[in-house]
Parts: C-alpha cells; structure tokens; sequence
C-alpha cells in the first residue's frame, strides 16, 4: 500500500479489462496499458468499474484482473478495486480478498435484481467498508442499477468513517452540489463521464472516474491540472474537445467504445463481452475520427 492512498484525487481511469477469444484475462496487455496510464501520468487506477465490464466476468477473472492491476502500479500510483455483487456476503469477500491483494481502496458497487428498500442498500456500504482497513468509494448510477442510493442515505453512509468518497454517474449536476453541500467534507465528489469533469471541478469536486480517461490520460491530467489552477477558460476550452468523446460514448456500448479506442491505439484488449457486441465498422470510423480531432 502505497503513502497517502487515502487521499484520492485526479483522474482515474476505469480500465477495460482485455481478454482473449476464450475469455481469458491477457494480463500482458493489462498491464502494458496501466503502466502506460501511469507514464501519462494519472493519479490512480480503477480496475472492475462499468468500463471493466464487471457484470460479465467471473470470480476468479475478477481476481485477476485486480491483482494484474496492483502488481502493473507498483506502488506509483493507488488502485481503487471495483467490487459488485447483489450479495452483501460475496460483496464483503471481494472486498477482503482485495485489500489482502494490496489495492489501496474499494469502489463498491451495488447490484441488484429485486428492488431494495433504503435501508438494505445502506447497510450493502456498511458492511463493505466495516469489513476492510482501506478508504471506500460508493459508487451510484441510477442510469443502470435497479437500487440508487438517495441523498438521505449518501449523508448517513457519509458519517462511516472509511467511507470517504461518492462517485456518482447520474446525469444530474445539481445533485453533485446537493451532495456536497450537505456532506461537506465527509464525502469527496469523483465525476463520472455523464458529467462535465470541469464543472464538477468549479462546484468542489475532487476529480473524476471514468473510461474515456483510458484513450485520452494526457488530456484528462492537462484538464485536471487546468482545473486545479483555476485557469478556467482554457479548462473550458480543453473540456469543449474532449466533450466530443463523451458524445460519441453516450452513442453506443461504451466498453465497446473504449476497447475499440485502446484497439486503434495498439492495445489488443479484444471485443466487449458477450452478449454485447463489438462496434461496426462504420461506428468505429467514428470512435477514429473523434480521436483523431481530440489529438
């Protein structure tokens, strides 16, 4: 575990996780690409996010996959395990087999098939970060889980004390502000790509994890960086290009979008899981020619 791992913020890709024609995790290419991501310097890793394809990979791929990650950083940089179950039992599991790999922190994810009332969502968070040492990052998207977690309950969990950050994919701004205002600083804010990195940023976020940082970290850590400095019109004219990849993204699959990137730029991280589809060809002229403009 690396010093000051509890203090995340920047850009923090949400890695693909690259497999073979029968599946399997090439960690060869896992790894090459983290190393890359770190070289471009971002400031931390998020192996099993949405972009990781989470739902569709098995236990012990899932294992793998964390483990590549961890031993790729080295140490240089914190790494943020996804850890997703409609269990809380196999939730909590995943999260002290993690921490036992070495990641610095737990991006816990709930999935669920029969709705949840308020209270069994809250204590899915609390059992995860009462079962580890290391910071945890509750992560909300509406736009996909059958369970969200209200703001109400964002507060609450707020008060556990590894409970640290959010990061919420919900399409709504306001709610970033909402959640902040109330949580002051008890919970941190993490962007997701259906927000505008730059205007979490202005409100008092602390950065952002997301995919599109995979095919673009030495824009992102420049956006960040500009963010930072309150250089806000060159922030905004910067976040203007890249805003194009999102539109792109929000188009189709967006594990296919980014593998298809990543693809083009030499990483050979395969097609989406099944039953997703890889791009047509036609989507995937797109994906180039967005690239291409964004540089």
């Amino acid at each position: 575990m690396i010093p000051n791992a509890a203090d995340f913020h920047g850009v923090f890709p949400y890695l693909v996780s690259p497999t073979d024609a029968e599946g399997k995790i090439r960690t060869d290419v896992l790894g090459r690409l983290c190393d890359d991501l770190i070289t471009a310097g971002v400031h931390g890793l998020t192996p099993l996010g949405s972009t990781g394809e989470f739902a569709y990979l098995g236990r012990e791929q899932r294992k793998i996959v964390v483990q590549t990650t961890i031993d790729a950083a080295r140490g240089r940089v914190p790494v943020v395990a996804g850890v997703a179950s409609t269990s809380t039992v196999d939730a909590v599991a995943q999260a002290k087999s993690y921490q036992k790999f070495g990641a610095d922190g737990i991006l816990a994810i709930l999935e669920a098939y029969f709705p949840l009332k308020d209270a069994q969502i809250e204590s899915y968070f609390r059992a995860i970060a009462d079962a580890v040492d290391i910071p945890v990052v509750i992560y909300t998207n509406p736009q996909f889980q059958r369970s969200d977690l209200t703001l109400d309950v964002v507060a609450r969990l707020a008060e556990h004390p590894r409970i640290r950050y959010i990061k919420d994919a919900s399409t709504n701004t306001g709610r970033l502000l909402s959640i902040i205002n109330r949580c002051g600083g008890d919970l941190q804010v993490f962007a997701a790509s259906a927000h505008i990195p730059a205007a979490v940023m202005l409100i008092g976020g602390v950065g952002w994890m997301a995919g599109p940082a995979c095919v673009v970290p030495r824009q992102s850590v420049e956006l960040y960086d500009l963010c930072k400095a309150h250089r806000w019109d060159e922030a905004m004219a910067l976040q203007g290009r890249l805003w194009r990849l999102n539109e792109a993204f929000a188009r189709y699959n967006l594990a296919a979008c980014i593998k298809t990137g990543l693809t083009i730029q030499g990483y050979e991280v395969g097609d989406p899981l099944a039953p997703q589809a890889a791009l047509t060809e036609d989507e995937r002229k797109v994906i180039e020619a967005v690239l291409r403009d964004v540089g």
